[in-house]
């Protein structure tokens, strides 16, 4: 009876975080692959498929160089608004779920996690890879609730297994996020505050959604989770082609 009622609660855990990642709605913000309250600012060649915007802040700088893809710049006006309403009910949203397990004090690095919550009570830190495995479910949720700061060390990754859904991962942080040098990153980052990406460092795919702050890039690429069929030929080709030119570059140094 104990092991009937054990596997009954596994397959409920597994069905209600399902269910979960079905009910975590970004709205409007889920179009915008950068949003920032007070300024977004680039230096050097980023490239971003989804929009940029800013509110109630108004400054977008540095664009060109850095392009956008599949989207347009929203400085202050309305949807930019609603978009940092959506993004923060959402935030909210997933500060809410309850926490399948603590990991404060834990880096990230060279962990396999599979489905659930996890949470960490101050900062968290990845220097590494970390492996998110599905385990064949397409609607597996990953949630990383972070009581302040986020940081990665440079040429730091998520690694997706068996079935894992950029869609369906999300780093709610409570105050900002920094992403080191050649991070490799996956999922929408929800802070509070503020988002740094260093030089090189991408989120593919994925979202840099900052309430209060702002959102500062240094030649990055951020494309927005793809939907079938929803990113253009030329965003995708743009893709490909920073991806191995960094590769070159890595090769020959």
């Amino acid at each position: 009876m104990k092991r009937w009622k054990c596997l009954a609660l596994i397959l409920f855990s597994l069905s209600a975080l399902s269910l979960h990642a079905e009910l975590i709605d970004l709205g409007v913000a889920s179009n915008f692959a950068v949003l920032a309250g007070t300024t977004v600012t680039s230096t050097g060649a980023t490239v971003i498929s989804g929009n940029v915007g800013v509110n109630p802040g108004t400054a977008i700088t540095g664009f060109p160089p850095a392009i956008i893809t599949n989207g347009l710049q929203h400085s202050a006006d309305a949807l930019a608004g609603q978009a940092q309403i959506d993004a923060h009910g959402a935030y909210l949203q997933l500060a809410d779920l309850p926490v399948t397990q603590t990991l404060t004090g834990t880096d990230l690095g060279g962990l396999t996690l599979t489905p659930g919550v996890y949470f960490f009570g101050s900062s968290a830190q990845l220097t590494g890879t970390l492996t998110l495995d599905a385990q064949n479910n397409p609607d597996a949720l990953f949630v990383f609730q972070v009581g302040s700061t986020l940081t990665t060390a440079s040429d730091s990754s998520v690694l997706l297994i068996n079935g894992a859904n950029c869609c369906n991962i999300f780093w709610q942080v409570g105050s900002s996020a920094t992403l080191g040098t050649e991070t490799n990153f996956r999922g929408t980052i929800l802070a509070q505050t503020s988002i740094t990406l260093d030089t090189g460092a991408d989120i593919q795919y994925g979202r840099a959604l900052a309430y209060n702050g702002a959102v500062t890039l240094d030649s990055n690429t951020i494309f927005i989770t793809p939907e079938p069929g929803t990113v253009g030929l030329l965003g995708a080709g743009l893709l490909g082609l920073i991806l191995l030119g960094r590769r070159s570059r890595k090769r020959a140094a």
